[in-house]
């Protein structure tokens, strides 16, 4: 998609979210202020006309000075006034270290009418109290500070029906992550951090389901509540959970986080609806927990959720469909397609009026008999098993097996679950990188890309077995086996297998079983930070043995723009005056279905 509608900011400025002021394009402002302002505004619940950011609030260096010195970045006040008689809350962005960091919020703090203090410097965030008794001045470490119209003690008493769905889940896990990684006790490897999280996440996900609208949440951590406490009340959410879910989450999983480190995290994320947010909860964490130290090897870079519903939308899975993702990584494809089908499902319902229970029944039904994923880290397995548990009881359909194998080779349970040639529907990113290869011989002979190919005369001839190939080729055999003639298949391949001649016999074997119906080429910042890798999302569609090839056109589209650049930071385009994402991705389904010839009608 290379037109460009309006143009970005320039890089040496941004708008600031609460002023719409231009300000200088730093680290400190692009990580820290910006982000901790759209916080206050879109989950604390606090108007912009009481938060200022610029011109900056300021308060005095010592008691004795009649000037103030000190520019605060962020004041929150309890009138739109906004004058120091009525500064309520004072946040600081510094890129400081924690200590240091809390260092110097005390002495703003000191000097301010100010109750609250917040530090946070992208990575890290550290929320303040402050008392005055008898002349002294103390500060508390709390849990979080409260959303517009709680009272400080207030602070960790939800209600199932106050939760919010969270505007920014990747800074709430990285700020936990970061804290986690310095403050944790008995715990050092980002494998046992990933698996701690994901293991509170389910037990934040199951408060929410099975806690009434009125009842108060288990899963919070009160403003002067023991630590003690808290760890105990989670304990007995986590057995719960494994209770319900014992074929998911083993009985000798525990809660190993101290309990001041437990109190962080859930206070942390008490004041969220992670079941009603946007994106992937576990996938959000698992990404932010495990790095690219830990992906890139395998070959696990996880799908941006843009580019998961697009692809998504274009294939347009329907009820009743049979949908599978081979290679399921933490669950993302099938989670998009499950919702997907749920709205489908929703909207027969309004249709036919049919009742909750009946509306619930059809969901749960589509969940456990339609969908499907393998994928063989046993770690990612049970990640995508237990997500689907926890959003539509899904978890019967996801095994951990290697999809490469020959399907006589899996587990019973496997192969009663999944059959070749029965898909409606195939969703997949095969994992790729450098160094990934399949070099076993009894593998590549079963595959007809595991062979060397000779070109001859345009036409393409099977040798002998290769010495070894790329995963992700296999895989588009591997997924075009799975569907049944007819079948849809979206998968996101490298672009070098459509611009490189040493990869035709790869799109000569497309063509001869599949009718290639869109090909998206993606911006090369899609996967990074985690790798350079330039991707290609194609749709194809099986062709029955007795089928002639489409002449139809085939849909062909550059997306220049994908919602963050090289460092994995937000772009943003400036259009009628309005900051909005600069992510093309989402326009694409819509053009898609469209269909040849028809005027483009961007949303």
């Amino acid at each position: 998609m290379t037109d460009e509608p309006t143009t970005p900011l320039s890089d040496a400025y941004l708008e600031d979210y609460v002023s719409g002021l231009q300000v200088r394009n730093t680290p400190e402002e692009r990580e820290a202020v910006q982000p901790f302002s759209r916080l206050l505004v879109e989950d604390y619940g606090y108007p912009k006309s009481r938060v200022q950011t610029r011109p900056q609030h300021r308060v005095k260096a010592r008691p004795s000075d009649r000037a103030k010195e000190y520019p605060v970045d962020i004041a929150v006040f309890t009138s739109d006034a906004r004058t120091e008689e009525n500064c309520y809350i004072i946040v600081e962005c510094k890129q400081k270290n924690r200590k240091d960091g809390r260092t110097q919020l005390e002495d703003y703090l000191r000097f301010s009418r100010a109750r609250l203090g917040v530090w946070f410097n992208g990575a890290q965030t550290l929320f303040l109290l402050k008392s005055e008794a008898k002349g002294r001045v103390t500060f508390e470490e709390v849990p979080n500070i409260p959303k517009f119209g709680q009272r400080v003690e207030d602070v960790g008493q939800f209600r199932r029906e106050d939760l919010r769905p969270a505007s920014n889940l990747k800074a709430v896990f990285k700020s936990i992550r970061n804290y986690l990684a310095a403050n944790a006790v008995g715990i050092t490897r980002d494998e046992v951090f990933a698996q701690q999280i994901i293991n509170l996440i389910f037990c934040k996900i199951y408060d929410e389901r099975f806690t009434k609208p009125n009842d108060m949440v288990q899963f919070r951590a009160g403003l002067d509540e023991d630590t003690r406490e808290v760890k105990k009340r989670v304990e007995g959410l986590f057995d719960r959970v494994k209770d319900q879910y014992e074929d998911v989450i083993a009985k000798s999983d525990r809660i190993e986080l101290d309990s001041k480190s437990l109190m962080y995290v859930v206070g942390a994320l008490q004041q969220f609806s992670l079941s009603e947010s946007e994106r992937d909860a576990v996938g959000e964490a698992f990404e932010t927990f495990i790095g690219p130290s830990l992906k890139g090897p395998q070959g696990q870079f996880f799908t941006p959720r843009n580019v998961v519903q697009m692809v998504v939308d274009m294939i347009d899975p329907r009820p009743g469909e049979k949908i599978i993702d081979p290679a399921c990584g933490s669950g993302g494809f099938l989670v998009e397609a499950l919702r997907h089908v749920w709205r489908h499902i929703d909207q027969q319902a309004a249709d036919y009026g049919w009742p909750d229970n009946e509306l619930f029944a059809e969901k749960q039904k589509a969940a456990i008999s339609n969908f499907r994923g393998i994928d063989k880290d046993d770690f990612l397995a049970k990640v995508a098993k237990a997500y689907m548990v926890l959003l539509g009881d899904g978890r019967g359909g996801v095994f951990c097996e290697n999809s490469l194998d020959a399907p006589s080779s899996w587990s019973s349970k496997t192969r009663d679950g999944i059959q070749l040639g029965t898909f409606d529907v195939v969703l997949s990113n095969p994992p790729y990188g450098k160094k990934l290869s399949i070099d076993e011989v009894e593998t590549l002979q079963r595959f007809e890309l595991g062979h060397r190919w000779t070109s001859d005369h345009g036409s393409f001839k099977k040798g002998k077995v290769a010495d070894k190939q790329a995963p992700q080729i296999l895989f588009v055999e591997r997924c075009l086996d799975l569907l049944k003639d007819g079948g849809r298949l979206g998968i996101v391949l490298l672009e070098s297998v459509f611009g490189m001649p040493k990869y035709r016999y790869v799109i000569d074997y497309m063509l001869k079983r599949a009718d290639i119906k869109a090909v998206v080429t993606m911006p090369e910042d899609l996967f990074q930070p985690n790798t350079h890798a330039k991707t290609v999302v194609v749709i194809l569609q099986k062709r029955g043995p007795h089928d002639t090839p489409s002449s139809a056109p085939i849909f062909m589209c550059d997306v220049k723009w994908c919602g963050h650049d090289s460092r994995g930071n937000p772009t943003y385009r400036v259009e009628n005056g309005e900051r909005t994402l600069l992510d093309d991705v989402p326009r694409v389904a819509a053009l898609y279905k469209q269909g040849p010839g028809a005027e483009p009608v961007l949303a």
